[in-house]
């Protein structure tokens, strides 16, 4: 459980961690399709926000209606902090860039986050990555580059807007920050009471970014889609209720190599879901590109956790008995 000052793995049950891995695996998969469909009509900052202060309210309202205690003021610091790294910086940017990049490629670029939480873990434990750990970053970076970059004329069609692909690869940065942070941030020992606080926080932080940009002036009521509105009501339920609530409860029910096996689901889920409704393009570019990234992250999930269990248990081993000070 969470305590005031860290986050130590929550012992959960078998049914509870395979229910959130489902939630997280396909639901969130499903999401890059929807964040698409919202974008069509809903700036992408004021989608995001108003996508997670609404969940955020709904579960706060209902955690108080069932006698939830007040969270402190250094609790709701906490909040915001992982609001604007995971919310604002990472899905707010993946919600801006698919307005440039395909759904599919943005989940299989944003399938980057192990990379991610696999160095700055190793840089936070003070531990050098296995070999095959290396190989496997290597792998996920060329497939990204070989997704990426262009390639001449031949591919000129298939390029990846460039701005595009750097936000993403940021704000898989920023959600790999935020994760790793949450484990040790001071939160409310409540799962779901830190849930929606840093739902709540971070949907106000994407608010006013919207805001700031401009967003409130040029959007249209009118104008905003039936598609639109059933997408965001969507990305409500399944993509914070539900997806984000279940990753939170992970993050403190396991490792994080674990967690990070969303990163070579999702990508396929949306990919299939992006070519078989909203008719995306699947290159072989692209399907070489899956490959390469879903592979190296199977590696990368498969030797890390390796380190993270050794971590665990010198963590979790009582400490050697202390000698007692001899009096002078």
């Amino acid at each position: 459980m969470r305590s005031p000052t860290g986050a130590h793995l929550r012992v959960a049950s078998r049914a509870e961690i395979v229910l959130a891995f489902a939630a997280v695996y396909v639901l969130w998969g499903s999401t890059y399709l929807a964040i698409r469909i919202g974008d069509e009509t809903i700036p992408p900052f004021l989608l995001a926000g108003l996508r997670h202060t609404t969940a955020g309210v709904l579960m706060l309202s209902w955690l108080r209606l069932r006698g939830a205690p007040k969270a402190q003021p250094r609790h709701w610091r906490s909040a915001a902090i992982i609001g604007a790294l995971m919310l604002l910086g990472g899905n707010g940017l993946v919600t801006w860039a698919e307005r440039r990049v395909p759904s599919g490629l943005a989940a299989l670029i944003v399938a980057s986050v192990p990379i991610w939480m696999t160095l700055l873990h190793g840089i936070q434990t003070r531990s050098r990555p296995h070999g095959i750990v290396i190989l496997g970053l290597a792998l996920c970076v060329a497939g990204l580059a070989f997704l990426v970059l262009p390639a001449g004329r031949a591919v000129a069609s298939n390029h990846v807007d460039p701005l595009g692909a750097a936000a993403l690869l940021t704000a898989a940065l920023m959600w790999a920050i935020g994760s790793l942070y949450s484990r040790t941030a001071a939160l409310p020992s409540s799962t779901l009471l830190a849930t929606a606080m840093e739902m709540v926080a971070g949907g106000v932080i994407l608010l006013s970014t919207s805001a700031a940009l401009g967003e409130w002036r040029t959007l249209t009521l009118g104008a905003v889609s039936s598609r639109s509105l059933w997408a965001l009501a969507y990305l409500i339920v399944a993509g914070s209720l539900l997806g984000f609530t279940a990753y939170v409860f992970l993050l403190g029910a396991t490792t994080p190599a674990r967690v990070s096996t969303y990163a070579f689901v999702n990508p396929v889920v949306a990919v299939f879901l992006g070519w078989a409704i909203a008719e995306e393009v699947v290159t072989l570019r692209t399907a070489l590109s899956a490959l390469l990234i879903v592979g190296a992250v199977a590696i990368i999930i498969r030797y890390g956790g390796r380190r993270d269990k050794d971590a665990i248990a010198r963590e979790e081993a009582p400490a050697p008995p202390e000698r007692a000070e001899k009096s002078a």
